[in-house]
């Protein structure tokens, strides 16, 4: 098939990803200016790496300060660097910077400082108070080393349990063990490890499908050794601690009930009670609900609409920055950075910004939670000074559906709170298999995930070659994606989305993800009317690429004879006033009215009524009304001409009775009577 599509491959590099994984083989860097220390310490600690217990393969090499940055790119296998900074030519001052560039270059290494023993007594490292050194230096390197010990084997075994603490999964090994353990369940849940289906002539079919440890892991609270999710004091809290420091935050939070879960919980703890707050209209539903349920007052930013492809971007950082100006009494700024197309904010100007005026910033990146770890993707919102970040680790990486966490650093963060708030809206009854999954999917990007994204980035880059050689279909750019408002703002794109056009292939975007599916057995990720946009991720392989780039090329010498016209994308129609908070007007006695009709009557009737329901066409998927939000003619008329369209379209929130669509409205009645009491309160909620 190679031969065929006529491809060249990138693929990895021999010792790389394609190692036996039974059998381990890790590098530890010693970057020295002083080549007979280099060579006398290597070979102490090869072999006292050969003399003792190696599980990580361990294999010690001298690096010149000038290679180490060329190593820590180009090879996967280095998991630790020892800096000697001990030396007349390579001194504290150039090891500290070396750490640094090592660490933007691959955040997870684990680094170590070989100084001389009066390092307390040191010069000052830059921006350092003279009495603070060694803390500087702790904070910059797991471990210091005395030049003149040369006790090799108290450093092997400390660079080894740097390594093993990083590869350690303390809630997943703690389940296996737990499993293996065979102790009769006399607890919830019923199936009791699989037992009431495994002999079952009706379900014992489902059994065997999903397979014996679907069963034996999902577990009870009961079970005490497994810890609790929603007060964790040993292996959960561990694992937590551990994707803390995996992922740059002071606190991370395990969450299986998704990301959505994860932005209410911030919402309410800065917001719980009411409070203003400023969000992007294009946000995940999550945050609306979240809006209604906390009382919140919202101002709502438009996101720019690329008109040609149908995809809204970010909102214009002028208009974010207009906002806070605006609302000085607003709480919370919350942005969707990378966007479901891979949009990403430059974010650290947007926080600084907010953070000048007193508002906490929450990052929705939900899909964008590899982003740490290559450097290709940073800077991530941690590492630009958001105060919480949610990340559903589901979507990028692998864990289980569902899976997420939250990430904080808000310095006036009150964690007993937050577990309050947290617990209101988690399950009791966790899924373990789910908690297990973010053990194991932080594991392997701390030990792999440069690696692993390299290899992405490469397939990445086949993959838009492939599509643009085909003559008809096209790997969108950044700049193809970024729309004319948005030209000054430094938009970044996630490559891991690939956007590709398929205007002249005469195909629908519709049309196109029905062929792939039916014709070559592939699934895309989402449509507009003239663009398909697939996900390169940790679980892509060659041979899936192969097979992608096959049928793009088969499909490119079959397009459609006739030519449909698509026509371009609706805009969604002007945002609309607010009448009332959104939680008065979801929670408000209301009505029903009719959307259709065949003449003007029905439009008369909505104008100026107060929409009780978030309306959300999808795609794109952002919502035309809110609760609490005035009708207007343009809105009325927008949806039902995607009603009458030929294309079919979702409209999430609209109720159906016999087939004909309705709106729920804040009751006529209510609305006349409460208006003096609400006006006040109307007059807050504005955009």
């Amino acid at each position: 098939m190679e031969e065929i599509m006529g491809l060249e491959m990138k693929m990895p590099a021999p010792g790389n990803l394609s190692d036996d994984v039974l059998k381990l083989e890790c590098y530890v860097a010693l970057v020295s200016a002083d080549s007979k220390l280099a060579g006398d310490w290597i070979r102490a600690l090869n072999g006292t790496a050969a003399r003792h217990d190696n599980p990580f393969g361990l294999v010690f090499k001298a690096v010149a300060p000038a290679d180490i940055e060329v190593m820590a790119r180009e090879t996967d296998r280095l998991q630790a660097v020892i800096v000697d900074g001990g030396s007349d030519t390579f001194g504290l001052q150039a090891a500290d910077a070396l750490a640094e560039r090592i660490h933007a270059l691959r955040s997870q290494l684990n680094i170590f400082l070989v100084a001389h023993g009066g390092i307390a007594g040191a010069a000052p490292l830059a921006g350092e108070p003279a009495g603070r050194v060694l803390a500087s230096l702790h904070r910059r390197f797991d471990e210091l080393f005395d030049r003149r010990e040369g006790n090799f084997n108290h450093m092997f075994r400390l660079v080894q349990a740097f390594i093993a603490r990083r590869a350690s999964t303390p809630f997943a090994d703690t389940l296996k063990e737990y499993v293996f353990s065979a102790r009769d369940a006399w607890h919830t849940p019923g199936h009791s490890g699989g037992d009431s289906l495994r002999n079952s002539p009706w379900v014992g079919d489902f059994y065997r499908f999903m397979g014996e440890h679907v069963f034996n892991t999902d577990l009870s609270v009961s079970v005490q050794v497994l810890d609790s999710l929603l007060e964790p004091h040993s292996v959960i809290q561990e694992a937590q601690d551990l994707a803390a420091q995996a992922f740059g935050a002071r606190h991370t939070f395990f969450l299986t009930n998704g990301t959505s879960t994860a932005n209410k919980v911030v919402i309410q703890q800065i917001l719980g009670g009411g409070g203003k707050i400023i969000v992007d209209q294009a946000c995940h539903k999550s945050v609306h609900h979240a809006i209604v349920m906390n009382r919140c007052e919202p101002v709502y930013l438009k996101s720019v609409l690329h008109p040609e492809f149908g995809i809204y971007g970010p909102v214009k950082r002028a208009d974010i920055e207009a906002a806070l100006d605006k609302h000085s009494d607003a709480r919370l700024l919350v942005i969707t950075s990378c966007t479901y197309d891979g949009l990403r904010y430059d974010l650290k100007p947007i926080i600084d910004y907010a953070h000048q005026r007193g508002v906490k910033v929450l990052v929705d990146e939900a899909w964008f939670a590899h982003g740490f770890f290559h450097p290709e993707l940073r800077p991530t919102a941690l590492e630009c000074g958001a105060d919480y970040v949610t990340q559903s680790t589901h979507k990028m990486l692998s864990a289980f559906s569902q899976a997420s966490m939250i990430h904080v650093q808000d310095p006036d963060f009150d964690e007993f709170r937050f577990r309050e708030n947290l617990n209101m809206h988690a399950s009791t009854s966790p899924q373990y298999a789910m908690i297990a999954s973010l053990d194991v999917a932080r594991k392997q990007m701390a030990m792999e995930g440069y690696g692993r994204l390299r290899q992405c980035l490469q397939m990445v880059e086949t993959l838009r070659r492939a599509v643009n050689e085909t003559g008809v279909f096209r790997a969108l750019t950044l700049d193809d994606l970024i729309a004319e408002p948005l030209a000054g703002d430094n938009i970044r794109l996630d490559p891991t989305k690939v956007t590709i056009d398929i205007s002249r292939s005469g195909y629908s975007g519709n049309e196109m993800q029905i062929k792939l599916f039916d014709q070559y057995g592939i699934q895309v990720e989402k449509t507009t009317y003239n663009t398909i946009t697939v996900l390169v991720t940790l679980g892509s392989t060659e041979s899936k690429l192969l097979r992608l780039i096959h049928a793009f090329k088969q499909l490119a010498g079959n397009t459609h004879r006739r030519r449909i016209h698509v026509g371009t994308p609706r805009r969604l129609p002007e945002f609309t006033r607010f009448t009332c908070l959104p939680a008065d007007a979801y929670f408000a006695e209301t009505e029903e009215l009719p959307l259709m009709d065949n003449g003007t009557e029905v439009t008369q009737n909505l104008i100026g009524r107060t929409s009780a329901d978030e309306i959300v066409p999808y795609p794109p998927g952002i919502p035309v009304l809110v609760p609490g939000q005035e009708i207007s003619a343009q809105i009325v008329q927008f949806l039902q001409q995607l009603l009458q369209g030929q294309n079919t379209t979702e409209i999430h929130g609209l109720i159906f009775r016999s087939d004909e669509p309705m709106l729920r409205v804040v009751r006529a009645v209510s609305a006349g009577a409460d208006a003096k009491d609400k006006k006040s309160t109307a007059g807050k909620a504005g955009r």
